[in-house]
Order: C-alpha cells, then structure tokens, then sequence
C-alpha cells in the first residue's frame, strides 16, 4: 500500500463512518433525535462543513425534515435509535409511498441485549412493512459503502432506504478510506408535483401501485448486488448470515460456506436457493428475530435457525460455535465481583427530588432518562416506564381508573428533553380531560442520559448557534394549566413543602425543577463547596446511605475499631464522604440528623 494511500486511511466507529459516507455522499440536510447506540452520527456530521445538522424535538420530526429536503433535490439523512423509528413511522410509512427526489436515507441503530433501551425490537421488521430496501453493513468500512451506496438506491429506485446497525457496529472502529466528496446529482429546487407528493387517496391509491413495481425491481437488484456474495467453503456447512452476525461465523466457522447478505430487504431468492442447493447443511444466523430464516422456509427450503441460535440477546463468536455445532457450553464459575447497579451521579438535580418523592410514599410514572435509575434502590421512586412522553398519559389512565382516591396519590416526572419529545401532548389532555395530574419537568438543561445534547430548551443548536430558548413555564401555561411553580431541587425542604401542596390541589399542576446537570460544563467550573463527615458524629444510622449518592462511602468496624474510635462495640461502621466525588450539592447535611455532615473546613 502506497503512503498516499495509507495517509487517507481512518480508524473510525460505524457511526462515524456514516457520517462520512454521508458527508461523502453530497448530504446537505441532516436531522436527528439523540439515542444511544445511534447518537454520534450527528454529532460527528455536524462537524462537517457545508452540512446543516439538527437535533430535532423528536424523530418523527426528524424524518420529516429531511423528506422535506429530499422533496426539495437534496441529499438528506435521518438516524435515531430503533425505538425512535416507532415514534417516526408515521411520516416513514407515507414516505414510501410518495418516494424522494434526492436521496433519502434514514438509519436506524437496533440494541440488541438492551445496553441503553427499553425493549429489544428488530426493525427490520420495519422494512417489510413499510416496503423500504434496507442495508445492513459489517463493518466500519462496509458501514460508510453502504450509506453513500444507499443514497444511489434511494434516488434510483425512488425510496427512502433503510440502513441498519446494531450497537457493536455503531460503536466498533475499523478501517475506513477516506474519498473525495461526490457533487449534487440534482440541482436543488423543489417541482410541483401533486400526484407524487399529495397522498390523497386518489394519488396515494396510485403511488401503492409504484411501490410494488419498485419492489419487483429491487428484488432483480437483490440478485446481482455485490453486497449480497456467496463464500464458498467447506459444504458439508452452509451459513446464511447478516451484519456484525457475518463476523461471529467467520471467526467461529472459518472454513464453512456463508451467504453473506447486505441487503436484508428485499432478500435475493436466487441467490439463497443457488446457495442452499451447494452445501449440505443449511444454517441461518442472525441476532434478534428469524427474520431471514421464516422468509428462507417460506421459500420451501429446509434450514435450522432459531431452533439453535438464540433469540434474545446479542450473539458472539462463542455463543454461535455452540448454537451451530451443537456443543455445550462450558461450566463457569460465577464471579465473585459485588454488584455495580447504575446510579445517578453525585450532586444529580434529580436526587433530591426523588427522595423527596419517596418520603411522600405517591406512585410515580416515570420516563425515559438518567432519572429512570430512580426506581432502583435506596430511592425506589419510580413505578412506571414505557416509553418517551408515556409518564403524563400514564398517570392520567391511573387517576380516570381509580378516580377520586388517587388524588394526591399519582405524580408524573418527565426530563426537559423528554417533555419536549412527546410530552408536551400529554399535558394538554391532562388539562382538557379535566385532570389533576401533578407533572414534574426534571429540567437540567441538556439532554443527559444520551451525553448532554443540546435541545429547544438549551438556546443552543447542534451546531452550536445561538437559537431562541423554549420558556416551559409559558408553554405550560399556554396549553391551560393555570398552577406552574419553579423551584430548586436542591433546596431539599422548600421542594417538599411544593410538592405537597401541590399533591392536595384538586387541578392540574406542573412543577419545573431546574438545577443543571452535574456534568455540563459550566457547571463544572463553579468553584463549589465539598462536604466531609465528623467521625465523632457518626452513629453509623446509614440515614444519608438513603440517598444513594456514590459520594458517600461506607467504613465497616469491627467492634475493637469501633471502641478504638470512640464508638460503641456493636456500632457496625462510620460513613466517610469521598471529596473526589463530592459535588457540593448541600442534600446530605439536611439528611444527618446528627448534624455530622458539614463544609470542609468549617
């Protein structure tokens, strides 16, 4: 390889190599939702010159900002995490039908074994329903192909086309060419074109026939497309394989034959007969649903798939090896490493405000964000958690259920971010269905749980322009709740003292908690005050251990440390506050009835 040719070589994760394939590709527009695993596409293309990249309040918005730009000849791009094509499906489904100008493509990062998701759904699914191509790629390298090889389907075919990732691909690096940006290959100017673009049902009942004809063609492409390749081995073993799945049988099975697929949709029949007539044992591999095995069998041919390889969960070379050859799998002992649950960080806003929650023993429905780690111990304050926006509808459907005895009873949180996404809705049916549902917007100014984006109500763009900054108070009062109150969670009594008033009010009610995240920073730099214990305070009640805070550590004694320290024999310990962790959030000395907390250096 010649050092020309090693100088534009780059190591990069899949989501970045997307947004090179799609800065390559000539994309102009891109939109997205921030969620893991699918979150650095944007925040990686947003450094690209001559792109405009947003977060959008939601994917479905997302989606429809970049067919609008599609619409209008250019480039455009689209990705979320597979939840948010659920959110975005609407426009999705639609987009199908009236197809694109420019390229569109729309990404979508599947999490199988649920790292950072709330369910494990396979959206390529999706594909299917919505009659949309999709590419699934295997690699960084093959990850960028495919997005500016997308683009050209898109704009060949006339479709939105899928690209499909999982997490080990989204964030698994590996070598990528760099190349040089290819031109617009249409001018842009939007052309007034009702039949294609108004999907009355007149123009729609057209546009389904279009989509069929494209699938047939795209079924011809299937055949040839060099995504799609046999590998040809040993034939006593025969794999039919997709994505990162394609790795795991490589590295298990090196000399079997494999059908490696590129495009999961439409699926290439005579390639997959041509394949299964040359080995004697048919084996379909792939990670979540048998998608490709039940189109594989409805094609009459014999295979094994989820029969042996499991249907939850990721795979891995090991547990492919097992599935495939039938061997069990080996006897570990289990290790003997204590439990690390997830927690909030110390100084987290939303502390406070969930043990303040918890002291008022009401149910909570949750939502999506670092504050879902509330329902684990010691706060357990959360009761519910379905999806982006749910908490509001959730405890609207409590109260109708049990009526007036689940006044002041139920309470819906919901972070800042996520109230924008899909919780602004449910607030109005609160008010127009006469409820009186208190909401609590955890508002800490950044989109956290993802790595604090920005959102409408940070004033700040993805692009880090200055932009007009959401007022929640208005829009609260704007929708007809006449009760909005803003307080600080860290002052632990005067939060309490609201939320109990407001749980005895017979009306809707919204309570913004405003205090930022720990991590943003500015933040950080504010020179804040740190906490230590006295020792000879300490009774060792565990009190301040309710909080769940990292920053406080627990110092076992054996009854001869306890006396030499000045305690009583059957004092099992001290608490000791680590100052490295320590963010000064003042909650821990309310808490100590002992007074044993205080600022350092008082």
């Amino acid at each position: 390889m010649s050092v020309e040719s090693q100088a534009n070589l780059r190591l990069l994760s899949g989501n970045e190599a997307i947004a090179r394939g799609a800065y390559e590709a000539g994309v102009t527009v891109a939109a997205a939702y921030p969620g893991t695993p699918s979150t650095e596409i944007l925040e990686s293309l947003a450094d690209y010159d001559g792109v405009h990249a947003e977060w959008a309040p939601n994917e479905k918005v997302a989606v429809e900002v970049a067919l609008g730009a599609a619409m209008a000849g250019a480039r455009a791009l689209a990705a979320m995490k597979h939840v948010g094509v659920n959110v975005a499906a609407d426009p999705i489904f639609t987009a199908s039908y009236t197809g694109v100008r420019g390229g569109l493509v729309i990404v979508t990062a599947d999490d199988p074994e649920m790292h950072s998701s709330q369910n494990e759904q396979d959206n390529r699914h999706y594909a299917v329903a919505a009659k949309i191509p999709m590419l699934e790629p295997a690699d960084s390298a093959e990850t960028k192909a495919y997005t500016k090889l997308a683009f050209a389907l898109s704009e060949r075919f006339d479709t939105p086309v899928f690209l499909r990732t999982t997490t080990r691909i989204a964030h698994a690096t590996g070598v990528v060419p760099l190349e040089a940006v290819e031109p617009p290959p249409i001018p842009p100017g939007f052309v007034e074109e009702p039949a294609k673009w108004v999907m009355l049902p007149v123009n729609a009942r057209r546009r389904h026939v279009v989509v069929e004809e494209r699938m047939r063609a795209l079924r011809g492409f299937a055949e040839t497309f060099e995504g799609n390749r046999i590998e040809w081995g040993d034939r006593s073993l025969g794999v039919v394989t997709a994505g990162v799945a394609y790795q795991y049988v490589r590295e298990a099975f090196p000399n079997a034959s494999i059908l490696k697929l590129g495009m999961v949709h439409p699926l290439p029949d005579g390639l997959v007969r041509e394949f299964a007539a040359g080995v004697q044992r048919l084996v379909v591999v792939e990670e979540l649903d048998p998608v490709i095995e039940t189109h594989v069998k409805a094609m009459g041919i014999r295979a094994e798939g989820k029969d042996r390889v499991p249907l939850l969960g990721e795979l891995n070379t090991r547990v492919v090896r097992q599935a495939v050859s039938g061997e069990a799998p080996p006897l570990r002992e289990p290790a003997d490493v204590p439990p690390r649950p997830p927690n909030l960080c110390a100084g987290c806003p939303h502390r406070s405000l969930f043990f303040a929650l918890n002291k008022c023993k009401v149910t909570v429905t949750g939502d999506i964000g670092c504050y879902t780690l509330s329902a684990l111990p010691p706060l357990k304050s959360m009761d519910t958690c379905v999806c982006m926006g749910a908490s509001i509808g959730n405890a609207l459907g409590i109260e109708k259920a049990l009526g007036p005895t689940a006044r002041g009873k139920v309470v819906a949180v919901i972070g800042d971010s996520t109230f924008v996404h899909s919780g602004i809705t449910g607030l109005i049916n609160v008010v127009y269905n006469r409820g009186f549902s208190t909401v609590i917007i955890l508002d800490n100014g950044t989109t956290a749980m993802t790595g604090a984006q920005d959102h409408p109500g940070t004033g700040k763009t993805l692009q880090a322009q200055p932009t007009h900054r959401l007022d929640l108070e208005a829009l609260c009062r704007a929708v007809g709740v006449e009760h909005v109150y803003t307080v600080n969670p860290h002052d632990q009594a005067a939060t309490e003292a609201r939320l109990r008033r407001e749980l005895a009010r017979d009306a809707p009610s919204v309570i913004i908690a405003r205090a930022p995240c720990v991590l943003l920073p500015e933040h950080r730099a504010e020179n804040r005050p740190a906490f230590e214990v006295v020792a000879e305070l300490c009774n060792g009640c565990k009190a301040c251990g309710k909080l769940g805070c990292p920053a406080i550590e627990w110092i076992p004694l054996t009854p001869e440390e306890a006396v030499a320290a000045g305690k009583k024999a059957t004092q099992k310990g001290i608490v000791r506050i680590n100052r490295l962790l320590c963010d000064g959030c003042n909650l821990c000395p309310d808490v100590c009835k002992m007074r044993g907390i205080v600022e350092v250096g008082t």
